[in-house]
């Protein structure tokens, strides 16, 4: 019986100890084998770009984050931060592309690329297929949430700021200029769509807040135009005359002032 049962107790070790082995082999089978263990940092970088090139923004991403890692400290490191945010904002991740490039800004406050960095944010804020530089799209950016072209103006101004001789300074400055009349226009848009529904006084304070918000921008003619037909609604005629001087004086030729005029008169005619 002892025989029997320490017979059985070497069999049932045996087996376990086989399962154990056979764990261990099926284990070290499944662990994912990096391909890239053996290749050279300029391969890596080699092979995301190919791999952004081709579309797969994920793979490419992949691969600029274990360069950053194989590479630590280098130039190329940073390169491929810097890439990396670019197929980011290529892959559509705006959110993902805006912490690298403040991650970058914070760690490299000296690197020869910084402008780029800056430039770069401005541009993940800047590009929603809109407007001046996507005049294909219907909808303009006055029409939409300012949160991001604000983010985006404030990059583009630090960029200038810093390094006006910088070669991509010549387009931020262009493309503040496109914000800021958008911005603009976007409060217009507002008083606009107010004065459509009668709310003539809600016209007049938004209308304001373009004015004195903005300057020299194309979207304060039709502004004081809504001002003064505000004015003209509610009966307040000293303040509709005023504006009027005003829009005279600032805009002489603008078509918004010779039509208020002419639909003024027209309106003291058909009155007598």
């Amino acid at each position: 019986m002892l025989f029997k049962l320490s017979a059985l107790q070497a069999t049932t070790r045996t087996a376990t100890a086989v399962l154990i082995v056979g764990g261990l082999i099926v284990g070290c089978a499944s662990t994912p084998v990096d391909p890239t263990a053996t290749w050279s940092p300029n391969k890596i970088y080699s092979e995301a770009k190919d791999e952004a090139t081709a579309g797969a923004y994920e793979k490419a991403i992949g691969l600029y984050e274990k360069l950053e890692g194989r590479a630590a400290g280098t130039p190329l490191a940073q390169q491929a931060e810097l890439e990396k945010a670019y197929t980011q904002y290529k892959n559509g991740d705006q959110v993902r592309a805006i912490a690298t490039l403040d991650r970058f800004v914070r760690l490299h406050p000296a690197s020869s690329a910084l402008d780029y960095a800056l430039y770069l944010k401005g541009l993940v804020n800047f590009n929603d297929n809109l407007g001046l530089f996507s005049s294909w799209i219907r909808q303009d950016l006055s029409e939409r949430d300012q949160k991001a072209a604000k983010e985006s103006f404030e990059a583009f101004k630090e960029l200038a700021t810093r390094f006006p001789d910088s070669k991509y300074t010549p387009d931020a400055r262009l493309r503040m200029t496109y914000i800021v009349n958008s911005l603009a226009e976007s409060e217009v848009h507002v008083a606009r769509y107010y004065f459509s529904r009668g709310a003539y006084v809600a016209t007049i304070n938004r209308a304001q807040t373009a004015i004195s918000s903005y300057r020299d921008v194309p979207a304060i003619e039709e502004a004081l135009s809504l001002i003064y037909r505000s004015y003209d609604a509610l009966g307040m005629t000293q303040l509709r005359d005023d504006t009027l001087r005003v829009m005279q004086k600032s805009y002489p030729d603008s078509a918004f002032t010779r039509n208020d005029v002419k639909a003024k008169q027209g309106a003291w005619y058909k009155f007598w």
